[in-house]
């Protein structure tokens, strides 16, 4: 009897599993659920539903009860919906009761293309997603499941849609396109995850990427993915017209990227963006950027036609109002050999940090201070700057090659315009000077070439950028280095500047040989003119950079100029001294055929016992009211001017002396100038004409055989005064 009980307990226990195997595999088909899911499915509007057989069956991952049918008749608001496969999970002990619960559906859908999404689109509202699916998306096929979740009392709790999207094409603008995508994707009520996206934007090939997205509070989003391009001329040529913004990138001729992209984005409850994060790592292989318009500095010998990069390994992280950027790699320009370079670039708000180091090897040159790094010398220069809205800063200037050191610190323009600095340091070959600024501007050091300073004075003009410069000034250098390989020593000044000007100036310095060079400012208080006072026992190393004055040697200097704003009154007179082979000069004498004085100029030169000029300025016009120059071989008599183009126009009357000397002698009465008759037999001299631009004077000539009174008063007139 007990052997009886226990095989039919196995038995059943057999039967049992055998029927949880055929319910949970095959089984059991009826029909009898059908008018059960047709009816609920009918509570909800606009749906359409016709089953054929359904399969009663146990999941035994989730030990509960469903029904499944295939390739039912869904249709919604008249539109087919492909649906291959429904499964309906059933509360085990609502079975008991007269009205079971619904507790899950799931759905497989058939494999769709482009075509049926087209149609199945006609169910959803307008927007942009319905504008994507009809007007963007081309191509594509997605193969998907849904499981709805319900409540106790039938309403919807939440769903989760999954499934693969393979070959999909999506038109963004401008024949611009996303292609051969493949992605799969996961979502819910509160979430969606986008994975495994691979595809190519136009060139761009995007891959391992993933996106997701958090509906619970507005929508937060996140998204990573790699990026691999590879652009030539042809191509970046084809985006030309996404890049009108950038024109940086618009002069890319290549290149070659491989980089890492980390996108986090949140909208609030009406999709406007709140905040956002994009993060960016990687390599730029190669690039080559060829500008449009070369770009022109004024301390390098060559324009920039093109830059080069190779193996740039960068971070950037882009967030609202900030930007942090960081690169590190090799540049070349103009096709010349790489050189290192690292950037560190931080901008908040309106203000922008920049960190930047690098070689440098092209040729430079800094006129001021006359120095020059030639070609292939290697230079290391730092630089660390600030920009807000209207206010430039440099924390840090380094600049070493070889020997050579310059460093600035804290340097700030406020809108264009000089505000303050901290010190600069000067240690070249052949200067050594510090410049600090406390509670006044000190320069003081061993040594200074001042060769080219003289054409920074004479090319004045613009807006004065230091309007914002109130300080006293102490200078003191040991040796200046000035035009002519003259030296000047012990030269010490000391001044006071308002508003970027000079208006006060007391310094001395020793040429050497008992030749010193004096220049004084005072400013009148009543009336603001300024009286300035140059003299210099060696005239050339002043005048060395006015190509007037090319040739002339020796003498002595005296310059007074009276200032009142923008317009001056001047006079320069020197004494005793020669010109020797000055080009103006020769070609003058060689075209009029005084054979004799070219000669002389070209030799020992030609003495002059005086010279004097009387000029007005305004701006940038000077007016030359008078230039007379005396001399035992000649004399001349000018005037003209030079315009803001740096034309200059000169006219004017040379005699040779002999001449000169013949015609005074036979003037009856001296002060009331009458020429004889008979003076006028032969030639006198020549009247002349000179005019261009610098480089380009053309010179005329015409002979003369009389002289004008006024000439000749003038040559009586120094006598006078010479006696």
């Amino acid at each position: 009897m007990k052997k009886i009980i226990t095989n039919f307990i196995l038995l059943i226990i057999i039967l049992f599993i055998t029927l949880i195997a055929l319910l949970s595999t095959l089984g059991f088909e009826t029909d009898k659920f059908n008018k059960f899911i047709i009816d609920r499915s009918s509570q909800t509007k606009n749906i359409n539903l016709e089953l054929d057989k359904i399969k009663f069956k146990i999941n035994l991952k989730e030990l509960s009860l469903f029904l499944e049918t295939n390739n039912p008749k869904i249709a919604y608001r008249e539109v087919s919906i492909p649906v291959k496969n429904i499964k309906v999970f059933v509360d085990f002990f609502s079975l008991l009761d007269i009205d079971p619960k619904i507790t899950k559906t799931s759905l497989t859908f058939q494999e769709l293309d482009i075509v049926q999404l087209n149609k199945l689109s006609q169910i959803i509202k307008p927007s942009n997603f319905k504008s994507l699916l009809n007007n963007r998306i081309k191509e594509g096929k997605l193969i998907s499941e849904v499981d709805i979740f319900l409540t106790e009392k039938g309403s919807f709790k939440d769903f989760i849609a999954r499934g693969t999207i393979k070959g999909l094409k999506v038109d963004l603008q401008n024949n611009l396109s996303f292609k051969n995508v493949n992605l799969g994707f996961f979502a819910d009520k509160n979430d969606i995850l986008i994975k495994n996206i691979f595809g190519e934007l136009e060139e761009i090939k995007i891959s391992d990427g993933d996106i997701k997205v958090n509906l619970e509070n507005g929508v937060h989003l996140v998204s990573n993915f790699k990026s691999k391009f590879d652009f030539n001329k042809d191509l970046l040529s084809k985006y030309s017209k996404y890049l009108d913004k950038f024109a940086l990138v618009k002069d890319f001729k290549n290149l070659k990227a491989n980089l890492n992209n980390n996108l986090t984005i949140s909208f609030d409850k009406t999709y406007k963006v709140e905040d956002y994060n994009y993060k960016i790592s990687g390599n730029i292989e190669k690039g080559n950027i060829k500008f449009k318009d070369p770009i022109k500095y004024v301390f390098l010998e060559k324009e920039i036609k093109s830059l080069q990069i190779s193996n740039l390994n960068l971070s950037s992280n882009i967030k609202k109002n900030e930007i942090n950027f960081k690169a590190e790699g090799k540049y070349a320009l103009n096709l010349s050999d790489f050189m290192s370079i690292s950037i560190e670039n931080n901008s908040k708000n309106d203000l922008a940090n920049l960190i930047l180091d690098f070689d440098f090897d092209e040729s430079l040159q800094v006129d001021f201070i006359n120095y020059k790094k030639p070609k292939n010398s290697i230079a290391s220069i730092s630089l660390n700057f600030e920009k807000a809205k209207n206010t430039f800063k440099i924390n840090g200037l380094q600049y070493q090659e070889a020997k050579n050191l310059i460093k600035i610190k804290d340097f700030v323009f406020k809108k264009k315009k000089y505000s303050s600095f901290r010190s600069i340091e000067v240690f070249t070959k052949n200067n050594e000077f510090l410049i600090t600024n406390n509670n006044k501007i000190e320069i003081r050091g061993k040594k200074f070439d001042a060769s080219n300073v003289a054409k920074y004075f004479g090319n004045k003009g613009g807006e004065n950028i230091f309007q914002e410069l109130n300080r006293n000034i102490e200078i003191d250098f040991e040796n200046i280095k000035v035009p002519m390989s003259e030296k000047l020593k012990n030269f010490k000044l000391i001044g006071e500047i308002k508003r970027g000007q000079f208006t006060k100036i007391s310094s001395k310095g020793d040429f050497g040989g008992n030749n010193f060079l004096d220049i004084s400012l005072k400013k009148d208080k009543n009336t603001n003119k300024k009286y300035l006072e140059i003299y210099s026992d060696l005239p050339r190393p002043l005048l060395a950079e006015y190509s007037f004055f090319k040739g002339l040697s020796g003498g002595k200097l005296l310059y007074t100029s009276i200032i009142d704003g923008t317009l001056s009154n001047s006079k320069l007179k020197i004494e005793d001294f020669k010109v020797i082979n000055a080009p103006g000069v020769v070609k003058l004498l060689s075209l009029a055929d005084l054979g004799g004085l070219a000669d002389l100029a070209e030799g020992e030169g030609l003495s002059f016992n005086l010279l004097e000029i009387d000029m007005e300025k305004n701006k940038n016009f000077l007016k030359l009211n008078e230039i007379l120059a005396l001399g035992p071989s000649m004399s001349v008599l000018m005037e003209g001017y030079q315009d803001e183009n740096n034309v200059t126009s000169l006219r004017g009357t040379l005699v040779p002396a002999k001449t000169l000397n013949k015609m005074i002698a036979k003037i009856p009465v001296i002060g009331n100038i009458v020429i004889p008759k008979e003076v006028g037999e032969g030639l006198f001299g020549i009247s002349f004409k000179m005019k261009g631009p610098k480089g380009k004077i053309k010179t005329t000539i015409n002979p003369i055989k009389t002289i004008t009174p006024r000439f000749i008063q003038k040559i009586i007139d120094r006598n006078k005064v010479a006696k």
